[in-house]
């Protein structure tokens, strides 16, 4: 049986240990960062399948860690836990508007909390297996073929835009910045102005007006775009 590899992100030792010991219980292999620093580092070098990260950490907070972690295309899909003594409905909405896909608030059940993670490892492991086929409602994206439809009618797109459809399309309802846009579909060492994205932008929709579909892709004055089918 494959043993899943968990990175806790953790400043309190006594905390680290608990979560350690109940996982490793539950045939995980755990490996732990005091900081986020050092949690960067270990999660470039180990490559866990999913990360357990606390608010309150020493210099970057774990809500900027997970910022960072979803700026990179590399680690995007990862399924991150927050687990906080932060509680209150604001904090979880923040936590969750940064990107974690389960927020548990301390004090925690062992039990429920590993049913959480195997929770998440199995919605990960199920996306993982349908990534090369994104659909919605009308709009359907192919990675193996490089084919994207619309209502079943084929749409050419360039590079860079079969890369920003298929970003948005697995991004949806929500408003991104042309900085993270560039991030994630340029790249984060590619040196290029925003502009870039907004001609990018352009394109894409006036290849979807030919199927009717620009408006999939909706301007946020003073924010960035935001898709939606």
């Amino acid at each position: 049986m494959k043993k899943y590899k968990v990175l806790i992100v953790e400043d309190e030792a006594a905390i680290r240990d608990i979560l350690s010991f109940t996982l490793q219980s539950a045939e995980f292999e755990v490996i732990e960062a005091a900081n986020a620093e050092v949690g960067w580092k270990t999660l470039i070098k180990d490559q866990p399948e999913l990360i357990i990260v606390d608010w309150m950490l020493p210099g970057l907070s774990g809500v900027s860690f997970v910022e960072r972690i979803r700026k990179n295309s590399d680690f995007s899909l990862i399924p991150i836990m927050m687990l906080t003594a932060k509680g209150e409905e604001e904090d979880q909405v923040k936590g969750f508007l940064a990107g974690v896909d389960d927020y548990v608030v301390k004090p925690f059940s062992p039990r429920a909390l590993v049913a959480r993670c195997q929770a998440l490892l199995r919605r990960s492991k199920a996306e993982m297996s349908l990534a090369n086929i994104v659909k919605t409602t009308n709009l359907l994206l192919d990675l193996d073929s490089y084919r994207f439809t619309v209502n079943e009618v084929e749409v050419k797109l360039g590079p860079t835009e079969f890369k920003l459809m298929h970003f948005f399309m697995t991004h949806s309802n929500r408003v991104y910045s042309r900085e993270h846009l560039l991030n994630q579909v340029w790249g984060v060492n590619v040196v290029v102005e925003e502009r870039t994205v907004d001609v990018h932008i352009r394109r894409l929709r006036k290849l979807l007006e030919e199927v009717n579909a620009s408006d999939t892709i909706q301007t946020v004055r003073g924010a960035g775009y935001r898709f939606s089918d």
